[in-house]
């Protein structure tokens, strides 16, 4: 069963069956208990209309052997008081349901005369008629009669009257439920083959419908899986032209793989990049041990040292941006960032701090102080590289933001590049020399670290003319 209803198909196809048979099962009962119950009221109408056409005629003083008691074949009984059938039917041959089993005019029996079911009409009517009235109150009950051999079901209406001569008598006719009984019958054989034919209609066309409209969704999935299987993610899976939940599911997953695609990309230029930038001082580092071991005196200890430091460094930048790009999050702790950027700027020549505005003291931000130090430590480092004379920094309060601006009086950034440097393993065609420029990772780190701080870092003009970038973090 777990494996039949194992698509949504199987269980959308199922379920719409047993909402809609369960709401044709409702429906019908109460159609059928409707049905019934009109019908009822429509003989019981009838068999009161008969009752008072005879009670007419005892009222104004018609012979009971003149009454019309034949009229469409329907039993009639005309009861006195005590009981007694006074005139019944002509081809009445049985009769229960109306208190009275008496099918031929006979005097009441004797004692039973304060029988209740023999007077229906006495004490408990609530009426008191005049000679030659018809009572107002019909009592209505259910039985059966045999009527020239031919046995039914009637529904009796009893009928009080007076007539001229002052007696008091009951008039029980009766009309069949023979009209029910097959109506409603005819209508629950309609619905017992109407409803299983309703319903394989149902699940048919609701399969159909949630077969069209999950269509799109197995194309998705197939093409899900060839991408997988082809670890191909320039492929995209099929947009259905329909601008409906499926439509909007196949543009998001394509969203995802473009995503996918260019982070897989740029991994791989990244470790491109990465094993470029690591060949050259290994390779210069490998040469200058080979030298050494065969001639010592060649040793060039200085440069080894050089290249060991710079591959040092590249290591931790390297080591840095995958821990950024795995998502790690900065600490929590509360950082003065006018604190730390004098402190920074600490022993390098030519560069000052200033503080404008209201940051008489502290500058707090949420992070980690040693990410942040090497934010500003790099920018520090770009600033000096480029400068001519004078690197300044500067902190502000700017709204609930802080801000940290490195301005130098170098040639600054083009406005085409001014997105560019932030990118890995860019170097301008200034800082193409990697002993000079480095391996254009410094800019990189900056903007990733401060993005995940929350904050921004952008280069603009710096009124000197060089080049200043302003990092903006989020108050703590």
């Amino acid at each position: 069963m777990s494996r039949l209803l194992g698509s949504v198909r199987a269980r959308a196809t199922l379920g719409a069956t047993l909402v809609v048979a369960v709401a044709l099962v409702a429906a019908g009962t109460a159609v059928l208990l409707s049905l019934r119950s009109n019908l009822l009221g429509e003989a019981g109408t009838q068999a009161e209309r008969s009752a008072r056409e005879v009670a007419t005629e005892l009222a104004v003083g018609t012979p009971y052997a003149e009454l019309s008691l034949d009229v469409d074949d329907r039993p009639v009984q005309v009861v006195d008081e005590d009981g007694g059938l006074v005139a019944a039917s002509e081809n009445l041959e049985r009769i229960s349901g109306t208190g009275v089993d008496a099918v031929k005019p006979q005097p009441a029996p004797t004692g039973d005369g304060d029988d209740d079911d023999a007077d229906p009409d006495d004490d408990d009517s609530g009426e008191s008629l005049e000679p030659g009235e018809i009572g107002e109150r019909t009592t209505v009950s259910d039985g059966s009669a045999t009527i020239d051999g031919d046995t039914e079901d009637y529904r009796f209406a009893a009928v009080p009257v007076q007539d001229r001569a002052g007696d008091d008598l009951t008039v029980y006719a009766g009309a069949p439920l023979s009209a029910e009984h097959g109506a409603v019958n005819t209508a629950l054989t309609v619905m017992l083959i109407g409803f299983p034919l309703l319903l394989a209609v149902v699940g048919w066309v609701t399969w159909l419908v949630t077969g069209r409209a999950l269509r799109p969704v197995a194309g998705i999935r197939r093409e899900m899986a060839a991408i997988t299987a082809s670890e191909d993610l320039a492929r995209r899976v099929p947009v259905p032209d329909t601008h409906d939940e499926v439509a909007r599911l196949a543009s998001t997953t394509n969203q995802t793989l473009a995503a996918l695609e260019t982070s897989v990309e740029r991994q791989r230029r990244f470790v491109a990049d990465a094993s470029h930038e690591l060949r050259s001082p290994i390779a210069s580092l490998r040469t200058q041990l080979e030298v050494a071991a065969a001639h010592p005196e060649l040793l060039d200890l200085d440069g080894a040292v050089e290249d060991t430091v710079r591959l040092q460094r590249l290591a931790a930048d390297l080591l840095l941006l995958a821990r950024l790009d795995a998502g790690e999050r900065p600490a929590d702790a509360r950082v003065d960032l006018a604190a730390l950027a004098r402190e920074e700027a600490g022993g390098r020549s030519g560069v000052s701090v200033r503080a404008e505005g209201d940051v008489a003291g502290e500058l707090t931000v949420a992070g980690s102080r040693g990410q942040l130090g090497r934010v500003l430590a790099n920018l520090l480092d770009n600033a000096q590289r480029h400068a001519r004379s004078a690197v300044e920094v500067s902190v502000r309060r700017d709204g609930d933001a802080a801000v940290v601006a490195v301005a130098d009086d170098g040639e600054g950034v083009p406005a085409a590049d001014r997105e560019r440097i932030f990118e890995r393993f860019v170097r301008l065609d200034a800082a193409r020399s990697r002993d000079d420029g480095g391996a254009g990772l410094g800019l990189a780190i900056a903007r990733d670290v401060a993005v995940r701080h929350g904050g921004t870092l952008t280069v603009h003009e710096a009124p000197a003319g060089g080049a200043l970038f302003e990092l903006r973090l989020p108050g703590a």
